[in-house]
């Protein structure tokens, strides 16, 4: 007798989804030397991506439970001459990961990005998460020769 996997599914997420992505996040986060995980910090950001029109929050769903997202938000680019999207935040839990659903986040999210006329996706990842390279590799993602830099901005004074 073989047992079939619960199917999933993938859906813009809720304010009652933010505690389970947090904890995504959290997991997401102690790969990435460039971040540090802080619930508070990651609950807020989500909570702003969530009511942002120019912005989506996804959620892969297995029985009701999120085990699985992907952000994704509008930024100009002089370059395109329009909007692109920025995705950031895929992760899938742990144990579930090779199951297409990165997959399905992604090709979600690149729909999207479409339907509100954008011309190009975007994605910064870890270059030691050989995984996560792979894997974008694999679904048609192209390495450039940009390399990412930030700046803090310090908080104002009161």
């Amino acid at each position: 007798m073989t047992s079939k996997r619960p199917a999933f599914c993938i859906e813009k997420a809720l304010d009652a989804d933010i505690p389970a992505m947090v904890e995504l996040l959290a997991g997401l986060f102690t790969l990435e030397a460039d971040f540090t995980p802080d619930a508070a910090k990651q609950a807020a950001g989500l909570s702003a991506l969530i009511r942002e029109k120019k912005a989506l929050v996804l959620t892969a769903r297995q029985e009701n439970r999120v085990i699985g997202m992907v952000t994704v938000q509008c930024l100009i680019s002089t370059a395109e001459g329009g909007e692109v999207g920025l995705l950031e935040d895929l992760v899938v839990k742990k144990g579930l990961r090779g199951r297409g659903i990165g997959t399905a986040l992604i090709q979600e999210a690149v729909r999207w990005c479409r339907d509100q006329g954008m011309t190009r996706i975007q994605l910064l990842a870890d270059r030691s998460n050989t995984q996560a390279l792979v894997f974008y590799h694999h679904t048609g993602w192209q390495a450039t020769q940009l390399v990412a830099l930030r700046h803090p901005i310090p908080m104002k004074q009161s």
